[in-house]
């Protein structure tokens, strides 16, 4: 009996009932099977679950799903549909009948859906059963997820290069007779990882005050002396996994702020990573690099440490568990980023973020890359 079915026994509802594609990471994890067109999954206490697909799609689900495959016809949409022309109620009739009383539902089921099932069957809004479940990897899963990493970091070694063999010209660096601009080295980045069969969006590679917002893109043609920080998160085409990094560096020499910055967050890097282990909070790991900051001068307010220390990551960038305020107990198998950084509107930005696994007694930190502000 897993997690899911021990909700299924609380709630006292009869299945548990989730709508969506792959792209939504509950049902790719619950059901492995790759589609971009919407699927519903239904699941009783003890069973595999069955996913309800068109006719085109019955055999490759077969073939490729983890659990149980009927289609549509099947199923009885279509003879719903002649007398029960809301295409809505008609699905929440079909899937009303399967499941056989009140249904478990995620929070974010369509809610169109939801409704109509609440009229006919009932609804229990499950408070979060499958991204919990998705937060403790598997070995295998561990393994995936450390695979996309090294791709990850051929990527950066490939983008601190570039700035490594750069030149300034009037502070402006270039590489090979052009200007090294964000979009050339993010575009390069891309090329690398799609190669190796990953994907990546919205890299972030920041230079200069830019790197004071720890999100932006960044644009244009990189500058020496100026932190320039890089953030990539790629995904893995065929697992669906993905992983996540960021460096900063400095072409030439960094002002003394940005150095002292570097050494604070690198040390407050080490830190967490030397607390991990399971039973300790992300909230308690996330404290403890507040007060190490906070004891070097830097705040949390407006500018400083802005953002949580740190996620989960799987099936999606950002997920369960979290290592900030709130962040509950760490468990082995989860796979979490240690991201400290520092941020000042008018001095620029520092991150460093590495990824790693709770292990039986501590934390495995599988990113294998320098930490040097210096290039």
């Amino acid at each position: 009996m897993d997690a899911l079915d021990r909700a299924l026994k609380k709630s006292g509802a009869s299945a548990y009932v989730m709508a969506g594609s792959s792209d939504y990471a509950d049902m790719r994890y619950l059901t492995r099977f790759i589609t971009t067109d919407p699927i519903i999954y239904i699941r009783k206490v003890g069973e595999r679950g069955w996913i309800i697909v068109s006719q085109m799609e019955y055999t490759r689900a077969q073939q490729e799903a983890a659990t149980m495959v009927m289609t549509r016809a099947d199923a009885g949409l279509f003879g719903i549909l002649e007398e029960e022309k809301d295409r809505w109620r008609a699905l929440a009739r079909m899937v009303g009948g399967l499941a056989g009383g009140k249904v478990l539902i995620p929070p974010d089921l369509p809610y169109a859906l939801g409704c109509h099932l609440d009229q006919l069957n009932g609804v229990i809004i499950d408070r979060g059963t499958v991204p919990l479940m998705r937060a403790k990897k598997s070995r295998s899963e561990v393994s995936i997820i450390e695979k996309v990493q090294r791709s990850a970091e051929q990527a950066m070694l490939h983008a601190i290069d570039c700035i490594r063999r750069s030149k300034a010209r009037n502070s402006m660096l270039w590489l090979d007779g052009k200007p090294l601009t964000s979009e050339r080295i993010r575009s390069d980045m891309h090329t690398l990882l799609m190669h190796r069969g990953c994907s990546a969006k919205d890299t972030i590679l920041s230079c200069g005050r830019d790197t004071a917002v720890p999100h932006t893109k960044g644009t244009g043609t990189l500058c020496e002396g100026e932190p320039i920080v890089i953030d990539i998160f790629p995904r893995n085409e065929h697992t669906g996994y993905y992983s996540d990094m960021a460096r900063t560096v400095v072409k030439g020499e960094p002002s003394l702020e940005i150095s002292e910055m570097f050494d604070a967050v690198k040390a407050a890097q080490d830190l967490a990573a030397s607390i991990m282990k399971p039973g300790i909070s992300g909230e308690e790991v996330h404290q403890a690099v507040v007060d190490l900051f906070a004891s070097q001068g830097y705040g949390t307010k407006g500018e400083g440490f802005i953002h949580n220390l740190g996620h989960g990551v799987g099936l999606e960038v950002h997920e369960l568990p979290s290592l900030g305020p709130g962040g509950d107990a760490l468990c082995r198998g989860n796979v979490v980023t240690n991201e400290p950084g520092l941020y000042y509107e008018t001095t620029g930005g520092v991150r460093l973020e590495d990824i790693g696994v709770i292990t039986r007694t501590g934390y495995r930190d599988f990113t294998v890359f320098p930490r040097e502000l210096v290039v």
